[in-house]
């Protein structure tokens, strides 16, 4: 699960060159194990993913929020795909979660 993670950042636009790439990945995993913690975002799942990479939860946010604002710029219109629906506004770190922990959770490559 975690290569095709890595494989949908990359096609998003966004490189392991930035220490949000890794947070986003790890974070989305976790949603994707119980989607439940997208509900709670900073008091679950910022934390969880910030002890997991030795950091603040604060730091975790601003990373994936960087990491929202790099797929925005180079690849909106896959963005939009996952979605499933155009996007009028880059959408805020929580929603992108779950754009992406959905669309892994319902691609095919994955329902083996």
């Amino acid at each position: 699960m975690i290569d095709e993670t890595y494989e949908l950042l990359y096609r998003l636009g966004v490189t392991a060159n930035y220490t949000g790439f890794f947070h986003m990945a790890s974070a989305v995993l976790l949603c994707v194990q119980s989607p439940e913690r997208l509900q709670l975002v900073t008091k679950w799942l910022y934390p969880e993913v910030a002890k997991r990479y030795g950091t603040s939860w604060k730091a975790v946010e601003r990373n994936i929020r960087t990491v929202g604002s790099i797929i925005w710029r180079e690849n909106r219109p896959l963005l939009e795909e996952l979605a499933r629906r155009p996007l009028t506004q880059k959408p805020c770190a929580a929603k992108l979660l779950a754009i992406l922990s959905l669309s892994l959770m319902s691609s095919p490559s994955l329902k083996q």
